[in-house]
């Protein structure tokens, strides 16, 4: 007789065998996964990632080595509208006006290059795209610079902030007017304090009047140089206000402080007392180091003491100015002292005798 171990009331459950093929792949596949790669399987993974890194460069390389007039030629090509070209097909002229660009710059023609950064700059403004176009035109103000043509740099980059103002970008817009100023100071300097004063006005427009006091300064420094000293006085009196909006006191200080000693440098005595009789209204100013500075400097004008005026040229608070006003302290006084220090007694001498006919 045959004994059975299970119950008749409790079948066996039936088990589903794994296949072995599948039990093999699991642990192959978990080995694999412990395991590193084989020399040979890394070897052709590197030499996969190489192949892939030089044609790369090659596309690149090819792209670079593109004759640039062959590149604006076609350019040209498919934006002309005929019989058969009813559309002019901007996206893929605006990147060979580009690629172009840049040949014409590597091979130093700048002239040629300018002028196809400029059509790169209209292709992606006929795309809607006032950034690229402001970067593009930026570009081309560049390359007008190293071909000596300045009135073109101001154009440009004039253009180039409309563009950015376009874009509801007023910061990028004031950066390229002070870039195209700093590029004029010493060939066309009066349009370039235009530009510095244009690109101070956007700032302040958007509230942003700190971020301006950089470009004050340098429009003040190209006044001097011209020996402007009205419009550097009256620059720097309008940092004074910039400041005074964003509470920088320390700041609206100097700059009142150092409009008086523009106008002192000028000779116009006068002017400086109207100065800073007007900055001491201000409560900002009372009380400060450069009012007292201002206040002594003064004073010593109106006595005629010469020792007086260079001692106070060589304060510290005056040689915490900016350089350019340093060196304009360091000439004080300048001018006729006599005259001032008559004017000064006449002023505060009285009336005049009415029964004197001399």
């Amino acid at each position: 007789l045959t004994l059975r171990t299970d119950s008749p009331s409790r079948p066996a459950r039936p088990t589903t065998a794994v296949p072995p093929h599948r039990n093999h792949r699991t642990a192959a596949i978990a080995a694999a996964r412990r395991q590193p790669p084989k020399p040979e399987i890394r070897s052709k993974q590197i030499s996969i990632l190489l192949l892939g890194t030089v044609s790369h460069l090659r596309r690149h390389s090819s792209m670079a080595g593109s004759d640039p007039e062959k590149l604006i030629a076609k350019a040209d090509k498919i934006t002309k509208l005929s019989f058969t070209r009813w559309n002019a097909d901007w996206k893929n002229a605006a990147v060979l006006y580009e690629q172009a660009a840049i040949g014409f710059r590597l091979a130093k023609n700048y002239e040629k290059a300018k002028l196809a950064f400029e059509k790169a700059s209209k292709g992606q403004e006929m795309l809607s795209s006032p950034w690229d176009a402001a970067k593009h035109m930026e570009s081309a103000a560049m390359m007008a610079k190293e071909n000596g043509e300045w009135n073109e740099v101001a154009d440009f980059y004039r253009r180039a902030s409309e563009l950015y103002i376009e874009c509801g970008r007023p910061q990028p817009a004031s950066d390229a007017l002070a870039r195209g100023a700093r590029a004029l100071e010493e060939s066309m300097p009066e349009e370039s304090v235009r530009l510095y004063t244009d690109a101070c006005e956007i700032l302040e427009e958007d509230a942003k009047e700190q971020m301006a006091f950089d470009l004050y300064r340098a429009a003040t420094s190209v006044y001097i140089k011209l020996e402007k000293y009205d419009d550097a006085a009256s620059t720097l009196l309008r940092w004074g206000l910039a400041a005074d909006k964003c509470n920088a006191r320390n700041s609206q200080c100097k700059a009142y402080l150092s409009a008086i000693i523009v106008y002192l440098c000028a000779h116009d005595f006068k002017q400086a007392e109207k100065c800073y009789n007007d900055c001491s209204q201000t409560d900002a100013f009372m009380g400060s180091d450069q009012f007292r500075a201002a206040s002594k400097l003064l004073s010593a004008y109106r006595e005629g003491d010469i020792e007086e005026i260079k001692c106070v040229a060589q304060s510290s608070t005056i040689s915490n100015l900016d350089n350019v006003i340093i060196r304009l302290a360091r000439k004080l006084p300048t001018g006729d002292l006599e005259l001032v220090k008559t004017e000064a007694a006449g002023e505060d001498g009285g009336q005049v005798d009415e029964d004197d006919l001399t």
